[in-house]
């Protein structure tokens, strides 16, 4: 598994968890309440379907990074530093983690250079997530 892969799996597993946690209700129940809708096979089949591992909607990235760096309890500015996005999410952010994730996303320049591979490396892993269904937000793209 590439350090791609892994920061992709860190985020979506991100997103899922919190799908997955139950969303607080205001009224619990009602005096009449209407039976559910049973819903029609087809339906059934569609929304199960295996052939379909891509989320319905975007992850979004924004949202999930920043509640990593919320949890984290460091300052740390995902925005702008690959170093901090890595961080944020529990990764090793060292140089030769860099490095890697350098090659894996086609960095061309020395990477002997590391301001500029991190520059580099920070826009081209967020378009990379935009790409896969990451909800990036515009001004993080350009």
């Amino acid at each position: 598994m590439g350090i791609f892969d892994k920061i992709k799996g860190a985020i979506w597993g991100q997103a899922k968890a919190a799908e997955a946690a139950p969303a607080p209700t205001t009224a619990a129940t009602t005096a009449n309440p209407e039976p559910a809708a049973t819903p029609t096979p087809s339906a059934t089949t569609a929304a199960t379907s295996p052939a379909t591992s891509a989320p319905s909607a975007p992850v979004d990235i924004a949202a999930i990074l920043d509640a990593a760096v919320k949890s984290n309890g460091q300052k740390l500015d995902w925005k702008h530093s690959i170093v901090d996005l890595m961080k944020a999410l529990g990764m090793d952010a060292s140089l030769s983690e860099r490095k890697e994730l350098a090659q894996e996303l086609g960095y061309a320049g020395d990477a002997g250079d590391s301001a500029k591979m991190n520059m580099f490396l920070h826009k081209a892993l967020l378009k990379k997530l935009s790409d896969n269904g990451g909800k990036v937000p515009a001004d993080l793209l350009g």
